[in-house]
């Protein structure tokens, strides 16, 4: 169990915290004692997010940034240390996915996923990590992957190609920021039920994939709770270049 100011006096910055874990994940952050600074393109569901949090007695920072463009991402992460005054904690969750047939995949579709799911967390972390070494604290940063990075399903090649590169890219970050004490891991979440996939879950198709997740059920944004603080605060001031899987067992069962 973690305690509630576990995170107390760190600044994080979330990407993709407008909607689906990337709000989850501001919101725990939040809750834990840290002064959070959200990105995403969608600022209307940041507004929605910092109301919610202040509601609560938590604040939350709302920064438009696109992390398919680097300018974007600089003035962003340059802005939040600007006004929270250092920065952490870094969770790079931003991403989006594509159903496709790769025969079907188009160099334009191929291009977004991979833009956004691996070369957009590597523009932010390169920034952070850089903003970390200035402030001579050092920082965490922690790559939102997934299980699919493990396993292999149909129709996602660009996603499944993004989230395994950005386990080796994390990997590779964190063997190369050691020494300025930025530590970067990643989480792999399974399927985890939130607003934006909970209807498909729920359908015939979905529980079929339920039954091949050795705990037989998805999970819920809270079953990721204790690994992201973990790797987020000092209770993991030891750990780098590792991947945490949260997924009931399921990358260890048959394809």
């Amino acid at each position: 169990m973690f305690v509630e100011s576990i995170l107390a006096g760190r600044v994080a910055l979330v990407t993709g915290a407008s909607r689906g874990l990337g709000r989850h994940f501001a919101g725990l952050l939040a809750r834990h004692g840290a002064q959070v600074v959200g990105l995403a393109r969608d600022t209307g569901g940041l507004a929605a997010l910092a109301a919610e949090l202040a509601a609560r007695g938590h604040a939350l920072t709302p920064l438009a940034a696109d992390v398919r463009d680097g300018a974007s991402v600089e003035r962003a992460i340059g802005e939040a240390i600007a006004r929270a005054g250092r920065l952490d904690i870094v969770v790079n969750n931003a991403g989006i996915a594509l159903t496709k047939p790769a025969k079907a995949t188009s160099d334009d579709e191929w291009n977004a996923v991979i833009d956004t799911n691996l070369s957009g967390a590597f523009r932010v972390a390169r920034s952070a990590a850089a903003a970390m070494e200035a402030q001579g604290r050092g920082g965490s940063i922690v790559n939102i992957a997934s299980v699919l990075a493990r396993r292999v399903a149909k129709q996602l090649p660009a996603y499944i190609a993004a989230k395994a590169a950005l386990v080796k890219l994390t990997e590779a970050l964190a063997l190369e920021w050691a020494p300025i004490g930025v530590r970067v891991n990643a989480l792999a979440p399974g399927y985890i039920e939130t607003d934006i996939n909970r209807d498909f879950l729920a359908s015939p198709a979905g529980q079929s994939i339920a039954k091949r997740v050795p705990q037989r059920r998805f999970g819920k944004p809270a079953d990721l709770d204790g690994a992201l603080l973990l790797l987020a605060s000092d209770a993991g001031r030891y750990i780098t270049g590792t991947t945490i899987g949260v997924d009931g067992g399921h990358a260890l069962a048959w394809l």
